[in-house]
């Protein structure tokens, strides 16, 4: 699985890299669920877009939360197949992290649970960006049910424009995964699909046949990993020192 990733690249390189417009990005060490994250959607490559990690599918009745989907299922599971079809989107990162337990790969726990696991980040040597493959939805939370009479009732209260009202739909993603490569291998049996900058549009824009193509373990010749602090169990610390490699 992917649980956390990081992105600290600066905006400027982020821009040139991918072409597109991050405005306001912040360096990220410690990505993860439930953040806004930048993402570059299908209907709008020209500029990165803050989502939050956790995909809902549209027609939820409650928040799903569906931070990974299978390589393997995407087309077929319900969760996921109609965002396939139609809203993929690029998901930037400089590394992620996995976590490894008693000196063998780790499971499918939560990530951030931590006690007893050596957290590794994997990246490319030269620390360059890439894209994962990712999918998006934007999903309408219901409308809470009420029995009021009063104000709140008619638009003075909750709702549109009201202090607790709802803010509109939500924009969600997931990030696709798949076998790992011979490195992440080592450390769990999944691994994010990382897209070769020559895919990126193909995934974008092209059919879902060509798009399934692409769903494979990127090569680990250029890739390296390394054990990083157990600071990083916690989503809520974000620091460079959390990328510096450890004993």
């Amino acid at each position: 699985m992917c649980g956390r990733y990081t992105l600290f690249t600066s905006t400027a390189d982020l821009e040139s890299r991918f072409d597109a417009d991050f405005g306001d990005h912040e360096p990220s060490y410690n990505c993860a669920p439930g953040q806004d994250l930048p993402v570059i959607a299908d209907e709008d490559p020209t500029a990165a877009t803050r989502m939050e990690w956790g995909l809902t599918p549209s027609w939820a009745d409650e928040s799903f939360d569906l931070i990974n989907a299978r390589a393997e299922t995407v087309r077929e599971k319900r969760s996921f197949a109609d965002a396939f079809e139609r809203r993929r989107c690029l998901v930037p990162a400089d590394g992620f992290y996995e976590w490894v337990e008693g000196g063998r790969r780790g499971d499918d726990r939560d990530a951030g649970s931590g006690a007893g696991k050596t957290p590794y980040r994997v990246a490319f040597e030269d620390d360059r960006p890439f894209a994962m493959a990712g999918l998006y939805e934007r999903w309408e939370p219901p409308e809470p049910e009420t029995t009021q009479t009063g104000l709140g009732a008619f638009g003075g209260g909750a709702g549109e424009g009201g202090e607790d009202g709802d803010t509109g739909p939500v924009e969600t993603f997931t990030i696709v995964t798949t076998e790992p490569n011979a490195l992440v291998d080592d450390l769990h049996h999944r691994m994010a699909v990382i897209l070769d900058p020559s895919e990126e549009e193909t995934w974008l824009r092209g059919d879902p046949d060509e798009a399934a193509a692409l769903l494979d373990p990127y090569p680990a010749d250029e890739m390296t990993a390394y054990p990083v602090s157990t600071r990083v169990n916690s989503p809520g610390v974000d620091a460079p020192e959390l990328i510096e490699p450890v004993g």
